[in-house]
C-alpha cells in the first residue's frame, strides 16, 4: 500500500451509498488507484490551485463527472465531504469553500481531541 485513505465523518459514506453500483464500481477503482499508485496522474487526483491544499479525486463515469474534495495529512489522504457531481469546467467555488471549512472543522476536532 502506498498511501492510506482516512474517511472523515461519515460525508463520503452518504454520497457513495446514494450511487448506483457501476459509480460505485468506478469510485472504488479510483480510491484503489490513488491508495495504491505511487504517482496518481492528475486525471484521477488534481491539486486545486489557492484552496490551502485541498485535492479533487476525479472520477469519470459516462454520464457523470464525479468530484471528492480531500487533503493530505502525514502521507494519508483524509476524505472531506464534497463529493459532488460536477456540471462545469470549473470546480464550483462553493464546494471548494465547504471542503475548506470542513478541512478547518477537521483540525478543531482533532485539535480539541489531543488536548
Amino acid at each position: 500500500m502506498v498511501r492510506e485513505i482516512i474517511f472523515w465523518e461519515d460525508y463520503f459514506e452518504i454520497f457513495y451509498n446514494q450511487q448506483d453500483l457501476k459509480v460505485k464500481r468506478k469510485i472504488d477503482h479510483v480510491l484503489w488507484l490513488v491508495r495504491n499508485t505511487e504517482r496518481v496522474p492528475k486525471k484521477f487526483l488534481k491539486h486545486l490551485e489557492d484552496t490551502d491544499g485541498l485535492y479533487e479525486i476525479r472520477v469519470s463515469t459516462t454520464f457523470k463527472e464525479i468530484r471528492i474534495l480531500s487533503f493530505f495529512e502525514d502521507q494519508k489522504l483524509i476524505i472531506l465531504i464534497n463529493s459532488f457531481m460536477k456540471k462545469s469546467q470549473k470546480t464550483p467555488k462553493k464546494e471548494i469553500e465547504i471542503g475548506q471549512k470542513l478541512k478547518r472543522e477537521y483540525y478543531d476536532f482533532k485539535n480539541r481531541s489531543t488536548k
